[in-house]
C-alpha cells in the first residue's frame, strides 16, 4: 500500500466542500479547451417513480452473478448493468439537481460539487444511501457477512472540470481494514466527453503504483502516476455507463476520472460501505477530510460505530 508517512496527520480545518475544492487542485490538469466542450442530454427519458417506487425498487435484491463477484475480486471493481431502473434514475436524478442547486447555485463551471451525508435530510437520498439493494452487492462482492454506511455523496463534475488526482481511498478512509468498497451510481449516461470513473486493475501496475509516496503538497504524485502507467503501457478501464449501471471498487483499486469537456453537468451518487466490526486507523491524515464527522464519537483506533454508521447490507447466508 503506498506510504502515507509524510502525510499530515493534522484534522482538516474546513468543511467538505473546501476539502473537495482543495483536493481537485493536486491533479494536473491542463485548461479544457473551450472548442472541445460539447452538449449531452442528460434527462432521463420517460416519467420519474414516485418516491415509494423508489423505496421499493432500492430494497429489491439484484441478481448479482458469481462471475461479477469473481471479478470484482481478481480486479478490484466491477461495474454492473440495469442496477437502477430508469424511472428510478429519473426521479433521483432530478432529486439530486434540486439539492445541488440549492446549497450551490445553477451555475459552477470549472468545479467540483459535493454534497456529503445528504441521508440524514432527505427521504429520498436517504432510500440511496441505506438500500439493501446497494449493501448486499457491496457485501456479496467483498465476502463479508455485513456492512456499515461511512457516508453517501452527490458528486456534480460540473463543465470544465478537470480530472480527479490519481488515488486509492486507502489513501483517504481512516478505516483499519481491506474490507471497504464504494458504490458508483451515474445519474445519467456518462460517454468519455463527460468524464467516467476510471478504474485500473489489480495486478503489476497497480502494486508498482503502490510504492510511490503520496504528496499533498503539490501536483507531484498525480505527475509521477501518470508516468509510471505511461511507462507500463498501462491503461485504467474507462468504459462509458449506459444509464442504470453501478460500479463498486475496492479499497484498494487505484482510480481516476477524466475531464468534464461538456457542457452539461456529470452528476453521480455514491455510497461507501465498511465491513461490521471494522476499526478506525490510530492515525488519520488530513486526507480523510471530516471524517469525525461520518464516525461521531469514534476516537483514532476505536470501533468503527456510531449511530451514524447503521447495517446497511447483509450476504445471502446471512
Amino acid at each position: 500500500m503506498t506510504t502515507r508517512e509524510n502525510i499530515s496527520d493534522t484534522p482538516w480545518a474546513g468543511d467538505d466542500q473546501a476539502w473537495w475544492d482543495w483536493y481537485m487542485s493536486l491533479a494536473n490538469n491542463p485548461p479544457i479547451d473551450p472548442v472541445r466542450v460539447e452538449p449531452w442530454p442528460v434527462r432521463p427519458q420517460g416519467g420519474a417513480a414516485s418516491d415509494q417506487e423508489v423505496l421499493v425498487s432500492l430494497g429489491t435484491p439484484y441478481p448479482l452473478t458469481g462471475d461479477a463477484v469473481e471479478y470484482f475480486r481478481v480486479n478490484g471493481y466491477v461495474r454492473l448493468p440495469n442496477v437502477i431502473p430508469h424511472a428510478v434514475l429519473a426521479s433521483l436524478f432530478l432529486r439530486a439537481n434540486r439539492l445541488l442547486d440549492r446549497e450551490h447555485g445553477s451555475t459552477n463551471p470549472g468545479r467540483f460539487l459535493a454534497l456529503e451525508q445528504v441521508w440524514l435530510t432527505d427521504p429520498l437520498m436517504r432510500g440511496v444511501a441505506l438500500s439493501r439493494r446497494l449493501g448486499d452487492i457491496a457485501a456479496q462482492l467483498m465476502g463479508v457477512d455485513s456492512v456499515r454506511l461511512y457516508h453517501d455523496n452527490i458528486l456534480s463534475k460540473e463543465p470544465g472540470c478537470g480530472r480527479t488526482p490519481w488515488h486509492r481511498d486507502s489513501h483517504h478512509y481512516p478505516l483499519d481494514t481491506s474490507a471497504v468498497c464504494t458504490s458508483w451510481v451515474p445519474l445519467h449516461p456518462i460517454p468519455a466527453s463527460m468524464g467516467p470513473l476510471a478504474c485500473l486493475p489489480r495486478g503489476d501496475a497497480a502494486d508498482a503504483l503502490g510504492t510511490i509516496p503520496l504528496s499533498i503538497e503539490d501536483r507531484s504524485y498525480d505527475d509521477l502516476v501518470e508516468a509510471a502507467l505511461r511507462s507500463m503501457g498501462a491503461t485504467p478501464d474507462a468504459t462509458e455507463y449506459a444509464a442504470g449501471d453501478v460500479s463498486f471498487h475496492a479499497v484498494d483499486c487505484f482510480h481516476t476520472a477524466g475531464p468534464n469537456h461538456t457542457t452539461t453537468s456529470r452528476r453521480v451518487l455514491s455510497s461507501t460501505y465498511y465491513a461490521e466490526g471494522s476499526r478506525v486507523v490510530e492515525q488519520p491524515t488530513v486526507l480523510s477530510g471530516s471524517w469525525t464527522t461520518f464516525l461521531p464519537g469514534v476516537e483514532p483506533g476505536g470501533l468503527a460505530l456510531s449511530p451514524l454508521n447503521p447495517v446497511v447490507g447483509w450476504s445471502p447466508s446471512t
